[in-house]
């Protein structure tokens, strides 16, 4: 069983595997951007694969470690229910054009992890349905786990916001009765 998923992505899409490696049977494959899309729907859909559970989604900040052309790399974790194998796909992402695919749109349960990881390290996610700040306000500048971020640096003060009512147990609105 090890090995496998690594060997099907080489064999299929040769140099778009930059760099890939097998640890406890954690596969793990970085993968050239442009290719991501289809590594991420062959993985998901090959019934020898069959990634079908999306794990976690984050990202690294390499800053003086690596060239500013390679400074962010966004990691996802995905786990095959059917063959019990864990793969962690890689794309390295520039400083310069922080930005790679989503992978929402082909596991739902990315959604909030690629949201995560744009508002702390200000990685755009290309065809995320809702990439929106999901930990900090709207108004808070920079993003907090880049580290080049100032550890003293003051946010903008925005004014206190109304609250909505929410329903309570004892007084429900009618749309959220049970009907028969």
């Amino acid at each position: 069983m090890a090995h496998r998923t690594l060997d099907r992505l080489h064999r299929q899409f040769g140099d778009a595997i930059v760099a890939a490696h097998s640890q406890h049977g954690n596969e793990t494959a970085q993968v050239a951007g442009s290719e991501l899309l289809a590594v991420a729907r062959l993985v998901r859909d090959d019934p020898g694969l069959l990634y079908n559970m999306a794990m976690d989604a984050t990202a690294v900040d390499f800053l003086n470690k690596r060239p500013a052309s390679e400074r962010f790399e966004v990691i996802w974790h995905l786990y095959s229910r059917v063959h019990k194998t864990r793969l962690r796909l890689k794309v390295v992402v520039p400083e310069s054009c922080p930005e790679c695919d989503s992978l929402t749109p082909l596991w739902a349960g990315f959604n909030w992890h690629e949201r995560e990881a744009w508002d702390l390290y200000g990685v755009r996610f290309i065809g995320h349905p809702k990439l929106q700040r999901i930990l900090m306000y709207e108004e808070f500048k920079g993003h907090p786990l880049r580290k080049d971020y100032p550890v003293d640096g003051r946010q903008p003060l925005i004014p206190m916001r109304r609250v909505r009512d929410v329903p309570t147990q004892r007084q429900p609105p009618p749309e959220l009765l049970n009907r028969p």
